[in-house]
């Protein structure tokens, strides 16, 4: 599965950083931690449905625990501006089942500075266990006439300093899209939890954590 989100985005400019002091409705709070620092998100429930209740899924199974932010696209006329895209890559234990495309023209919800959305391969509807974190408002990643875009869904409110610490790693490798773009040194993604509401695990087997070979139980 291809992992694509675009290597171009637009100049930086200002950040959402307003953190919520509670939930709010349609809003639920997920943090993130990383090797560099933890990162507070606020999914759009109520604008992206679909998108956020597959976040939400991989979040409340752990698919996220343990994964890597393994991407850092910079923009080559401002490198302080980009992307960071993190998750399952393409670990097939990992993945859940690919959902519709909720585009910013369905959702409103534009790719701005600190937004969350979705990676996907060449197929719209392939969208499932990586995402990006964009740095400076990114335009060209919003559906237009010919175009869908990508599945916007929510933004970070507190951690924007982990972001951009992230968009400055050293990166080389890749191909094609990805190429001079792969971390070259392990950002960990530790964990992932929810803050508001209820977690509701898929209930799938986890078979990320199934020993195998020597190290497997007997």
């Amino acid at each position: 599965m291809g992992l694509l989100a675009v290597a171009t985005v637009a100049s930086a400019g200002g950040a959402q950083s307003a953190a919520p002091a509670g939930p709010k409705p349609g809003i639920v709070r997920v943090r993130i931690v990383t090797s560099e620092g933890p990162i507070l998100l606020a999914l759009d429930t109520r604008h992206a449905p679909k998108t956020t209740k597959n976040f939400l899924a991989y979040v409340d199974d752990g698919r996220f625990d343990g994964t890597d932010f393994y991407r850092a696209s910079r923009q080559k006329s401002s490198p302080k501006s980009g992307f960071i895209q993190a998750g399952i890559r393409t670990d097939a234990r990992r993945i859940l089942p690919p959902f519709p495309l909720e585009t910013t023209a369905m959702t409103g919800i534009k790719h701005l500075d600190g937004t969350i959305s979705m990676a996907r391969g060449m197929t719209p509807a392939s969208a499932g266990g990586n995402f990006f974190i964009a740095v400076g408002p990114a335009p060209a990643m919003d559906a237009r006439p010919g175009y869908p875009g990508y599945a916007a869904f929510g933004h970070v409110v507190a951690g924007m300093d982990v972001v951009k610490r992230i968009l400055a790693k050293p990166t080389g490798g890749g191909m094609d899209a990805f190429k001079d773009q792969m971390i070259l040194k392990r950002v960990a993604l530790v964990s992932a939890r929810r803050l508001d509401g209820v977690a509701k695990p898929t209930g799938l087997p986890r078979a990320w954590l199934i020993k195998t070979g020597p190290d497997r139980k007997k």
